[in-house]
């Protein structure tokens, strides 16, 4: 049992316009950057090392892409639940755009009109979790910055609301695995280490 249970490897997307400028990219389908590209490239290093039974990728091309630059690109499958946080009204916003009107928002705690709850997002997360448990080996997958940040707070049972806790910058390789390597030990073994960090 405890050899079997499965170490998540969180690879949040490279770099891209919106990532950069500071704008709620949720649904809207955006290319990276050339320095988001270059960035993915170097994640290669440090995922040539590691036998992967499966590969999960959020279906926007600015994940799809990193997981192929990274050299996953062949084995990976599409995962829906990978997406990012629909932010509906607040697509394409910046937070300090958004907090003249509302000085108190906090995506971790208000969700977004016409978007997705913190209720919706957790329910999501945890849907996926669920799933991931039930898998064997070491799995990639290829996501988002909130989104990713979510699904690390549930993975070690914190609520959506501690996500905000959890920074996660562009190009990054979290692991989410287990204290004791015991599946009733969840715990987060690396957090936010950036591509530059990687050899090529």
């Amino acid at each position: 049992m405890p050899s079997m249970v499965p170490r998540l490897y969180l690879v949040r997307h490279g770099e891209t316009a919106w990532s950069l400028s500071g704008q709620h990219t949720g649904r809207t389908d955006i290319p990276l950057t050339e320095q988001g590209e270059n960035d993915a490239r170097k994640l290669a290093g440090r995922l040539r090392a590691v036998k992967f039974s499966r590969v999960f990728t959020s279906p926007l091309q600015r994940a799809r892409r990193t997981c192929e630059l990274a050299g996953l690109n062949e084995v990976a499958e599409i995962e829906p639940d990978l997406t990012e946080w629909n932010y509906g009204e607040y697509e394409g916003q910046r937070p300090g755009d958004i907090r003249k009107e509302r000085p108190d928002w906090n995506v971790f705690q208000d969700g977004c009109p016409r978007g997705e709850s913190t209720a919706q997002v957790s329910e999501r997360a945890d849907r996926l979790i669920a799933w991931l448990r039930m898998l064997k080996g070491n799995i990639a997958i290829f996501s988002h910055g909130h989104f990713g940040r979510v699904l690390a707070a549930r993975w070690i049972g914190l609520p959506v609301g501690q996500a905000q806790h959890f920074l996660l910058s562009t190009a990054s390789l979290s692991i989410l695995g287990y204290e004791h390597n015991l599946a009733e030990e969840p715990a987060i073994v690396l957090w936010n280490a950036v591509s530059n960090q990687f050899s090529t």
